[in-house]
């Protein structure tokens, strides 16, 4: 399926800002969607829509760090950047430490911008993947039967089919069997590459 094209989300209170900045944006190459309040973009968040978000750190309201908030308790997981025009140091490292892929300060430079939301499309499509990767090994692991998912995650510890036998309470011919139907339904191809499979779906 092929992947809908990014979408940088504006939001700021002050519409100069905002036609501004899609002018600059779209001659880019970028298309944009421009919200003047955190309200109206909460409200018209839906999907899992490929992109970054700008946000203005002062708006009434909601203000830059209690939306980026928003966004995560509505699953949302766009990059951000922030602007402002009244940034200190405190703040921008509150952003930071949010996640925020950068704090630019008002006026800024137009390349400093772009660089920032070059940086943050690639965040983005690295997430993406990952969120992708993690799902499919998921599917995977839930076609398991709940005793094949037990002598997978002992398989993966690197327990030999006598000490699993032994931990489960059963033939060690029995566990033979279903490490061998683990291993065809995760579409391993051998014990290494299923604790590397198990590794994955860990850190997902």
């Amino acid at each position: 399926m092929t992947q809908a094209p990014a979408t940088i989300f504006l939001v700021d209170d002050d519409e100069s800002v905002l036609r501004g900045l899609g002018r600059l944006l779209r001659a880019a190459g970028y298309a944009t969607k421009p919200f003047a309040s955190p309200s109206e973009f909460l409200a018209q968040l839906a999907g899992d829509t490929p992109g970054c978000a700008v946000l203005d750190l002062r708006m009434p309201g909601l203000n830059g760090l209690e939306l980026q908030q928003a966004m995560e308790s509505k699953n949302c997981h766009l990059p951000v950047i922030f602007i402002s025009g009244h940034g200190d140091v405190p703040t921008g490292v509150r952003a930071m430490k949010a996640g925020a892929v950068d704090f630019l300060l008002k006026p800024f430079d137009e390349q400093q911008l772009l660089g920032a939301i070059s940086q943050a499309l690639l965040k983005d499509a690295a997430a993406r993947a990952g969120r992708a990767e993690t799902a499919t090994l998921r599917a995977r692991h839930a076609v398991l039967t709940p005793r094949e998912r037990e002598v997978c995650a002992l398989v993966a510890q690197g327990l030999t089919n006598k000490e699993v036998a032994q931990q489960l309470g059963t033939t060690e011919k029995t566990i033979k069997v279903h490490r061998a139907r683990v291993i065809q339904k995760l579409d391993v191809a051998s014990v290494a590459e299923l604790v590397r499979f198990v590794d994955r779906l860990g850190r997902g």
